[in-house]
């Protein structure tokens, strides 16, 4: 289900969100548990090293929340629980995938 334009982009529903305390961190714990995937980059892409934070694909993610509890940061959410300070993460995690298409 796609949600209404923001800024000229089409925010795709999204299951999980990887917000700011990913900053600086980029623990890829959550990577090595997710079942199909769906959070890049990864240690072995070219543009981890470039990369704010991690990214989860809303295209792949299968919603099994995995990797909410293996973060060691808190930095991954639900979206309807994704606190309201960090919810233009919504659209820096959409610009990053479309960049990669």
């Amino acid at each position: 289900m796609d949600k209404p334009l923001l800024a000229g982009l089409r925010i795709v529903a999204m299951t999980h969100i990887i917000a700011e305390p990913c900053i600086g961190t980029k623990d890829s714990s959550c990577v090595d548990v997710c079942p199909v995937d769906c959070i890049h980059p990864t240690k072995d892409e070219a543009d981890f090293q470039e990369a704010e934070l991690l990214y989860i694909d809303p295209e792949t993610c299968i919603d099994c929340g995995l990797c909410v509890d293996e973060c060691p940061v808190q930095a991954i959410f639900p979206e309807e629980d994704l606190p309201e300070e960090w919810q233009h993460y919504l659209k820096v995690n959409t610009e990053w995938y479309q960049k990669q298409a």
